[in-house]
């Protein structure tokens, strides 16, 4: 019985809260992209600030710098980013996008925009549970 009350009290708790808003978003965000959200998280990061490095882009995109690589070598391969070293510092790589790097994220952006579109009505047809309820972060 008191592990029972125990997560009855904790799903009210904001961290619960933003923890559902985050994985909500996360989840409406990969079904609207079809891309990994570390993917579209990089193509972002590389339009606002072309030259970031792999352990730059790691700690945008909350995953490890070696987690980090792999994704940077899946977005070589379809030709949405390129790396080159730094001038000043050999062995760091620095990404930029690619023109079909911004064409993809173009795409994402839209598809983001609309699931984020279908989240806000469906979240005003139906009032919020609670004061954080996860979809009306959503917008």
């Amino acid at each position: 019985m008191a592990t029972a009350a125990l997560v009855t009290s904790t799903t009210g708790r904001p961290a619960h809260l933003l923890k559902r808003a985050q994985a909500t978003l996360h989840n409406a965000l990969a079904q609207a992209l079809r891309e990994p959200v570390a993917q579209y998280a990089v193509l972002t990061a590389l339009e606002e600030e072309p030259g970031l490095s792999n352990a730059d882009l790691a700690r945008r995109a909350f995953v490890t710098p070696q987690t980090m690589n792999q994704v940077m070598r899946q977005l070589e391969e379809r030709h949405w980013v390129t790396r080159h070293p730094h001038p000043g510092h050999g062995r760091i790589l620095q990404a930029a996008l690619t023109d079909s790097g911004r064409q993809t994220l173009q795409a994402c952006q839209h598809a983001r925009d609309r699931s984020r579109r279908a989240h806000a009505d469906r979240a005003q047809q139906r009032p919020p549970r609670a004061v954080g309820h996860s979809t009306a972060c959503l917008h």
